[in-house]
């Protein structure tokens, strides 16, 4: 079994377009979150979303041809490209426009196509014009659109994949990227997830009334993971990407290397025992979380930091339980623990890749990124662990070990493990 490590970071967040723009906005509690005047004019209840605003389509003109370029519409494939891009050029890699690289793959994956590019491409045949559609649509509407460009980009002959797990995307990604490294059968992997900036996605969930509709005013303090007065997530979008290889690769190019990774896992709580469609059942959540820790051959004490899902519903209660029966760890015992959704909302399908970046930066880097909003934490959480646990200001901290996890619509789970490189 080969090691395996991370050597390049990229990310499209709300509150930061790039590695050193996001590393300072965590660092800091700075919000991406906004008030957006279409959300309202749409009549939406929760009228706040976390949106790459001040992201630059232009960065990719330097790696696409002018027509690939000029017909690129879809910000789910944009977001991927740039976060990818940064990950490739922060590994110090090239890019070879002559040869195919057999020895690096890509999983890259999403939750639902562009609907905005859909809704533009369904207008041609609304108009009888569909001859006038071009040919370059289709590439941007498949689930693997991301990783296609992606592969194509960097002329990856290894597997070139997406796959699609709703809010545990970009976890699942990163420890399918891994296991395909670790078994030997890749020397590198494009690791990470997308989701676009779409207000016609964004009211689905809005119908089903699980975002926040009480902070329209005040949107930098709308999500409030574990807050006692959280009430509903709000979306976010962008992506994140890492590059993983094996040590021997890594050290032979004398890479940066952010931390390695010594365990993952991804289960299902199979929609029952209380999980369901939307809802995720706390044995399987538990089972993933136990095994990728057994996998690592570590002890649960070693854990000095949870970067936990956290969405700022009723779940966040649930998920606290569960860490603590999981790590067998509670009251003073229980471990650090943040997310980053109270800066960047809930990216969805784009959550587990930020929020992997988000973890590696503070394992590289000891520090602590601050829990927003949570001021008055829900009493069913204080039973279980001690408030100072929950890191409410910036903190430099040494950081050895990090777990990290994701749960998703269809009651599916991911986790991994990432620890400080030690030779």
């Amino acid at each position: 079994m080969k090691r395996v490590v991370i050597t390049g970071l990229g990310v499209v967040a709300p509150n930061g377009i790039n590695i050193p723009q996001f590393t300072h906005a965590i660092k800091n509690g700075i919000s991406g979150l906004h008030f957006l005047q279409e959300l309202k004019d749409g009549l939406m209840g929760c009228c706040v979303a976390g949106v790459p605003v001040a992201f630059d389509d232009a960065i990719l003109k330097p790696y696409l041809s002018p027509g690939a370029f000029k017909s690129l519409r879809s910000t789910t494939v944009k977001y991927a490209l740039a976060a990818a891009i940064e990950a490739w050029t922060n590994a110090d890699l090239s890019i070879n426009n002559n040869e195919v690289d057999y020895e690096t793959g890509c999983v890259f994956g999403n939750g639902v196509c562009d609907v905005d590019h859909m809704r533009y491409a369904i207008q041609f045949y609304e108009n009888n014009e569909v001859q006038k559609l071009g040919v370059r649509h289709i590439e941007q509407l498949m689930t693997s659109g991301a990783s296609a460009y992606i592969g194509g980009m960097f002329g990856l002959g290894n597997q070139v994949t997406a796959n699609s797990s709703a809010c545990s995307t970009g976890t699942e990604a990163v420890v399918m990227a891994y296991e395909k490294i670790k078994t030997g059968n890749a020397k590198r992997m494009i690791a990470g997830s997308c989701e676009a900036s779409s207000k016609y996605i964004w009211g689905v969930f809005d119908a089903m009334r699980v975002l926040n509709r009480n902070f329209n005013d005040d949107p930098k303090g709308a999500s409030r993971p574990m807050s006692v007065d959280s009430a509903g997530f709000v979306h976010g979008s962008g992506a994140g990407a890492l590059i993983l290889e094996d040590l021997e690769t890594a050290l032979e190019r004398n890479a940066i290397i952010y931390g390695e990774i010594i365990s993952g896992f991804v289960n299902s709580g199979g929609q029952r025992n209380c999980g369901s469609m939307t809802a995720p059942a706390s044995a399987g959540v538990r089972a993933c979380i136990e095994t990728t820790i057994k996998n690592a051959n570590i002890n649960a004490n070693e854990i000095d930091l949870i970067c936990g899902h956290l969405t700022g519903t009723g779940a966040d209660k649930m998920e606290i339980a569960n860490w603590a029966a999981a790590l067998n760890r509670k009251g003073n015992d229980f471990p650090f623990i943040n997310t980053t959704k109270s800066l960047t909302g809930h990216c969805i399908s784009a959550t587990g890749s930020i929020e992997c970046v988000a973890a590696l930066l503070q394992l590289h880097e000891n520090f602590i990124q601050p829990n927003m909003n949570c001021e008055n934490i829900q009493p069913e959480i204080l039973e279980i662990i001690n408030e100072d646990c929950i890191v409410k200001k910036p903190m430099n901290k040494t950081i050895n070990t990090i777990i990290k996890a994701n749960f998703g619509f269809g009651d599916v789970n991911s986790c991994v493990i990432f620890k400080k490189y030690n030779q």
